[in-house]
């Protein structure tokens, strides 16, 4: 992928340089030291509603109108998930270099973006996430591993390794977090426990969709419907229509079990 021009007719490459063109007008020059695409867009796992996903490293704090400006550049070019588009929905985590190296758990963020924050941040709360923040550490690994640098050095030369002590506890603490959203998030949730117990067991980050095939294959026959609802739904193959919500909490919970006792053994 090319760094400053997109290349005709491919949305990715397009909307990712849109990104770009937001963080250099808003951003005074210097303040953003490396970019990356990583997540579907470089895994070959898009599916109708994956996330286009941008990571960025800092020199420095962003004020509330540096955050206010990203805000009003991104929600144009932020598509929403029930809208047809050939543009996807934005996810930006921007963290600060010095915050985040040397390593220290637990990791903090300096601005995110992504379609289920867009109200909150649109509303005026620009930090509607903790700064201390679990998930930091699953996106650094993630970036670290298989991001494409678009602007400054390549992931693996800005980013420490996180420890793997610190990615099973991330892991861990993201768990009541995510038990919580699962009635009003559950595609997203039952997917995500799955990549979670897939890293746990394997050490592999990979694709939802992949996640859930592995998941269902090792879960109890009366487990398996959510996730497999969840996987189709994904894909673009069956509607969320979530009937039984005991069922997918009893699901998600026979997952966030299995997490528990694979972290066990990995420590």
């Amino acid at each position: 992928m090319s760094r400053g021009e997109a290349a005709p007719g491919d949305p990715v490459e397009e909307q990712t340089v849109a990104v770009l063109r937001v963080l250099d007008a808003v951003l005074p020059a210097g303040t953003l030291i490396a970019a990356a695409l990583y997540g579907s867009a470089v895994d070959g796992g898009l599916r109708p509603d994956s996330d286009l996903d941008l990571f960025g490293v800092l020199d420095r704090r962003l004020s509330d109108e540096e955050k206010r400006g990203l805000v009003s550049g991104l929600v144009p070019i932020s598509a929403r998930p029930a809208r047809p588009r050939a543009w996807r929905p934005v996810e930006l985590t921007l963290v600060v270099h010095r915050e985040i190296r040397p390593w220290r758990y637990p990791p903090r963020l300096d601005f995110q973006y992504g379609e289920w924050l867009r109200e909150s941040l649109v509303g005026g709360n620009l930090a509607p996430r903790p700064p201390t923040n679990p998930d930091v550490a699953m996106l650094l690994t993630t970036v670290r591993s298989a991001g494409i640098a678009l602007r400054g050095p390549a992931p693996a030369d800005v980013l420490e390794p996180v420890p793997r002590s610190d990615l099973v506890r991330a892991m861990l603490d993201e768990l009541p977090t995510l038990l919580d959203d699962v009635g009003s998030d559950t595609r997203n949730v039952l997917l995500t426990l799955a990549r979670i117990w897939v890293t746990l067991e394997t050490g592999d980050i990979v694709t939802k969709d992949a996640a859930a095939a592995w998941a269902v294959d090792r879960l109890p026959p009366s487990h398996r419907p959510p996730l497999e609802l969840a996987r189709a739904a994904y894909l673009g193959e069956a509607d969320d229509r979530w009937e039984s919500h005991s069922r997918v909490r009893a699901a998600a919970q026979a997952i966030v079990a299995r997490i528990r006792a694979a972290a066990v053994l990995s420590r």
